[in-house]
């Protein structure tokens, strides 16, 4: 073959393998810019911990699992909603249609509705066992809608980068927080009432306290650079948010609330101090995770590890857990405002690493759960225990590998904060 033939079949496989390297270049620049953007300012999730897991994606198979994980559950949301509080069949006691609307779940009927007592009244409470009634004809159901789907989809759009996530989750969030003839009104004056008896109760600011903390770290997600999430729709949701928290801190219902002595009080807090640090209020915030120390661990957690009130329930595992997931989730804005709550010991060595050490023989399947339990689900504690382990909890680290995954698989490396994974209301 002659010199110039050579040449052109080593042009031809130049441009051929150049072909093949540059789509490849070019995304590993996008991931590489993406990454390097600035972290997103959540309140609960470490922001600067979901930008290293974002850069680290295409190389570790692990995220990868959980990504289609993540993915799958955000795809569901795709076809569902836009929730709003104005569709319900009969509004809130007062006849404002924007006001949320939801019923005590463990409160019951004792009579046969009639046309002259249509509910049944007066109700009974039995602890633990959860009324039907109460998933139909109020907001409840669809709060926690809104919640879970903000949630899953922008952080599907924080690691994937596809535009149709970030959309859904801003139709969602202006429908029931932004849009005038939607919105809701941003307080919890109605919030689990019971028929004949209360039009609302200061108890039911959990409804909210449970999980509206995801929603600021999906906005927070969204604020870094979402499409579809414009500078008008962060600025009418901070408001949103101020006028909230205002409302928690100033209202009677909120008071009560945070003079609450068990979950109920614990989750208070950490939606305050969440609510305060996403709005600017870091004082607050902060003043909120230290007083947690003598305020709710020194009362709420024994020597052993063991949680008193919760144990007291009928669904002591549960809400064993549950209590936890507030705690470890305070703990995480304690870090964005230089509080290791992790690092606490109570007068009688109560701390969240032993209350953490005390479900996990029930979370390894090593022990039986020794306490009242109407419905046992070993995959609750994962969550806590993953934060522990995180915290620098050698017994929970020596436990990860041995919890058992929650339905629609273990998300916690691209989702770093507990949620409590066997939800029930209440």
């Amino acid at each position: 073959m002659s010199g110039r033939p050579r040449v052109a079949v080593l042009l031809a496989a130049m441009v051929t393998f150049t072909a093949v390297l540059v789509p490849s270049a070019q995304a590993a620049y996008a991931r590489s810019a993406q990454a390097a953007a600035k972290a997103p300012r959540t309140a609960v999730l470490d922001g600067a911990r979901l930008q290293r897991t974002r850069a680290r994606l295409d190389r570790d198979p692990r995220l990868q699992r959980a990504l289609q994980d993540l993915t799958a559950r955000a795809d569901t949301w795709l076809d569902q909603g836009p929730w709003t509080v104005v569709d319900k069949p009969r509004p809130a006691p007062g006849g404002d249609v924007h006001e949320y609307l939801s019923q005590a779940p463990y409160w019951w009927p004792t009579t046969t509705p009639t046309a002259d007592n249509p509910w049944g009244c007066p109700y009974v409470q039995r602890d633990g066992q959860r009324n039907p009634e109460v998933d139909s004809g109020t907001d409840r159901q669809d709060a926690e809608k809104v919640f879970d789907s903000t949630y899953d989809l922008a952080l599907a759009w924080y690691y994937t980068g596809k535009r149709a996530y970030a959309e859904k989750a801003g139709q969602i969030l202006r429908t029931w927080f932004l849009d005038p003839a939607t919105r809701m009104n941003p307080d919890l004056e109605h919030a689990q009432f019971i028929p004949c008896k209360y039009d609302g109760r200061a108890i039911g600011i959990i409804d909210f306290s449970q999980s509206y903390t995801s929603v600021l770290d999906a906005q927070a997600l969204l604020a870094a650079g979402a499409p579809g999430w414009s500078a008008e729709d962060r600025t009418a949701m901070e408001k949103w948010n101020a006028d909230f928290l205002d409302w928690l801190k100033n209202s009677g219902f909120g008071k009560e609330e945070g003079a609450a002595a068990n979950n109920h009080g614990t989750f208070y807090d950490m939606q305050l101090a969440a609510l305060a640090y996403a709005t600017g209020d870091t004082a607050l915030a902060r003043r909120t995770v230290l007083d947690a120390r003598a305020r709710r661990i020194d009362p709420q957690i024994a020597g052993d590890g063991s949680q008193p009130q919760e144990l007291a329930r009928t669904r002591s595992w549960h809400y064993s857990t549950f209590d936890l997931v507030a705690y470890t989730r305070l703990a995480a804005i304690g870090r964005h405002v230089g509080v290791d709550l992790w690092a606490y010991q109570g007068p009688d060595g109560q701390s969240l690493f032993k209350a953490v050490d005390y479900l996990l023989p029930a979370a390894t399947g090593a022990a039986a759960w020794p306490h009242p339990e109407l419905e046992f689900h070993r995959y609750a504690a994962a969550d806590v225990v993953h934060a522990a382990a995180d915290a620098g909890d050698p017994a929970a680290r020596a436990a990860v590998a041995k919890l058992e995954a929650p339905p629609g698989g273990d998300l916690w490396a691209l989702r770093p904060a507990a949620e409590q994974l066997d939800s029930i209301a209440g």
